[in-house]
C-alpha cells in the first residue's frame, strides 16, 4: 500500500458504518488515511466529504476509482450502486495493475435471497481478478453504539431488529412476538462486529501476498530499478516476454485449493507463503545474471 491510503466509505451515518468509521478515526495509522464519504456533517472529523447521493452513479464510480479501499456499509441490495463501485475499481486496476480492495456487508446466503444479487457481483469481481473483495455477513447485531459520531448526532446508535420489536411492544403496551417465538438467530455486539472490520482491514493491507511487489523490492535492493511498485505489462510486452497474450494473462488468473487430503495422509508442509515471498530476492539475483529465457516460451499448449 502507498504511504497515504484513500478509503471510500459508505454508510457512515448508519449503525455499523458509524462504529467502523469511529474505529478508523482512532486507528494507529489514521494519519495515513484519506477517508472519503458523501456526508458534509463528517467534515469536522477530518473526513473528506463529497456532496451527492447513491443515485449519482458517475460520481460513485469516480470515487471508487480513486480509492485504494472501498468499505461499503450501505445499499446492500442496490445493484446499480454496486455496479458503479465495481466499474470504478475495474478502471483503477486497469490503470495501476494492483487490484484495489472492497469490503462489503450482506445478510443472506442463498442465490435467491434478498441482497444476493449484489453479493454475487462482489464475488464475481474477485473471481475476475480486478478487485480483492471480502464480504462480512453479520447476524442480529445488538447494543447501543457509543462513540464520537453518535455523540455528534451523525451516526445511528441503534440496530433495527430488536428495537423494532421494542417499539411495537411499547405501542401496544404489551410485549409482542411474531409467530410462535421459536426461531433462532445468531447474535453479535456492535463493538465486536465493528472490530472485525478493522481486523480484516489490517490483515489484508499488511499481507497482500504480492509476488510482483516482492520482485520490485528485490530489484530495488539489487540496484536494478528505482521503485518497487509494479506497473501493468502492455499488450506488446506481454507478447514479447511471455510469447503470447494467452501465456501472459496466465499469471493474472486465480487458483485456490486446500490440501486437506494430503494432510490427512500425514503431509506436513514446512514452508508458508511468507517463505515463498522471501525466496524471490534470491531468484531475482540469480536470474538477473543469466541470459533471458523468455524467447523460448511456447506460444500455445
Amino acid at each position: 500500500m502507498p504511504s497515504k491510503t484513500s478509503i471510500f466509505l459508505t454508510g457512515a451515518t448508519g449503525y455499523i458504518g458509524g462504529a467502523v468509521l469511529a474505529r478508523l478515526l482512532n486507528h494507529p495509522s489514521s494519519n495515513t488515511f484519506d477517508i472519503i464519504h458523501p456526508n458534509i456533517l463528517l467534515t469536522k472529523f477530518g473526513i473528506k466529504t463529497v456532496v451527492g447521493t447513491h443515485q449519482e452513479l458517475d460520481k460513485v464510480e469516480s470515487l471508487a476509482e480513486g480509492a485504494h479501499v472501498v468499505i461499503n456499509l450501505a445499499e446492500a441490495d442496490n445493484v446499480p450502486f454496486m455496479k458503479a463501485i465495481l466499474s470504478g475499481l475495474r478502471k483503477r486496476q486497469a490503470k495501476l495493475g494492483d487490484p484495489p480492495l472492497l469490503i462489503h456487508t450482506y445478510k443472506s446466503i442463498p442465490d435467491t435471497a434478498v441482497h444476493r444479487n449484489v453479493d454475487l457481483l462482489v464475488i464475481n469481481a474477485d473471481i475476475e481478478g480486478y478487485a480483492r473483495t471480502y464480504i462480512i455477513p453479520p447476524s442480529t447485531i445488538y447494543g447501543i453504539a457509543k462513540h464520537a459520531l453518535v455523540d455528534a448526532g451523525v451516526s445511528n446508535a441503534h440496530s433495527i431488529q430488536i428495537p423494532v420489536i421494542i417499539e411495537a411492544s411499547l405501542a401496544r403496551k404489551h410485549a409482542g412476538v411474531v409467530g410462535k417465538g421459536k426461531s433462532f438467530w445468531p447474535d453479535v455486539h456492535i463493538d465486536d462486529i465493528a472490530d472485525l472490520y478493522i481486523v480484516l482491514y489490517d490483515t489484508i493491507v499488511a499481507n497482500p501476498e504480492n509476488i510482483s511487489k516482492a520482485i520490485g523490492e528485490a530489484m530495488v535492493t539489487l540496484g536494478i530499478c528505482t521503485g518497487p511498485e509494479p506497473t501493468p505489462f502492455t499488450k506488446e510486452e506481454t507478447e514479447k516476454y511471455f510469447g503470447s497474450e494467452q501465456w501472459g494473462w496466465y499469471s493474472s488468473t486465480n487458483a485456490r485449493c486446500r490440501a486437506n487430503r494430503a494432510r490427512a495422509l500425514g503431509w506436513k508442509p514446512k514452508y508458508t507463503t511468507d517463505d515463498m515471498l522471501e525466496s524471490i530476492k534470491a531468484e531475482v539475483e540469480t536470474i538477473a545474471k543469466k541470459p533471458p529465457f523468455w524467447p523460448s516460451v511456447p506460444t500455445a499448449r
